[in-house]
């Protein structure tokens, strides 16, 4: 078994590689502000970030703050939802984030992973989300399903939970390269590994994925 040290060489090669190809990754969630960024990233579970986009886009026409959302209307609100799938779940979140948001933190998106986590709907991907994307802040690294399943097929990691999937990749990377690291994972999840049809021939690390049988 290779070392941590020569693990993290090797790891830290693979995103070289792929940052010289997305130089500038960031989230595909549109936003305007923390609050919007937020709300987005909680409705894009089990959604992808174009549906969301377009949902968002009515959403925050209708209500453009946390305090005309948290006095929307239920029935209104799931309606507007309902294309992201999930969506009475969804509606109680951003309800509910938007009734604390107004309650505990004066209306603002607060800027901690503690204060954020505390939220309804919100859980360490969401808040590392709107720290890194919005704040700037590396407090972990964003661990969605293609960043699961890129850091299995690159050696990264063993683990399935996403939370140990994150404590594996803030041990391989410095804290200077989370942000980044999750927005490089998406994206190359996205348009090169797929889950199902990989184009393993464009992949500028085919040569050392594991699934490539590469060790």
């Amino acid at each position: 078994m290779d070392s941590l040290e020569q693990r993290k060489k090797r790891a830290r090669s693979v995103l070289t590689t792929l940052m010289k190809r997305t130089p500038d990754a960031r989230t595909a969630l549109r936003h305007r502000d923390a609050f919007e960024l937020l709300i987005a990233t909680i409705l894009s579970a089990q959604c992808t970030d174009k549906k969301v986009n377009e949902v968002t886009e009515g959403l925050f026409e209708r209500y453009p703050g946390p305090a005309e959302l948290a006095s929307a209307d239920p029935e209104e609100l799931q309606a507007i939802l309902r294309p992201t799938g999930f969506f009475r779940q969804k509606s109680k979140s951003v309800q509910a984030t938007s009734i604390a948001l107004l309650e505990r933190f004066g209306g603002q998106v607060p800027d901690t992973m503690e204060a954020l986590t505390s939220l309804p709907g919100v859980a360490r991907k969401t808040a590392n989300v709107v720290l890194g994307q919005w704040f700037g802040k590396p407090e972990g690294v964003v661990v969605d399903t293609h960043v699961r399943r890129l850091s299995q097929r690159l050696g990264f990691t063993e683990h399935d939970e996403p939370e140990k999937i994150e404590a594996d990749l803030m041990s391989l990377f410095p804290k200077s390269k989370w942000i980044p690291l999750g927005s490089v994972l998406i994206l190359h999840g996205r348009e090169i590994c797929a889950a199902r049809k990989p184009a393993c021939g464009e992949c500028p690390v085919a040569d050392r994925c594991l699934r490539m049988g590469v060790s």
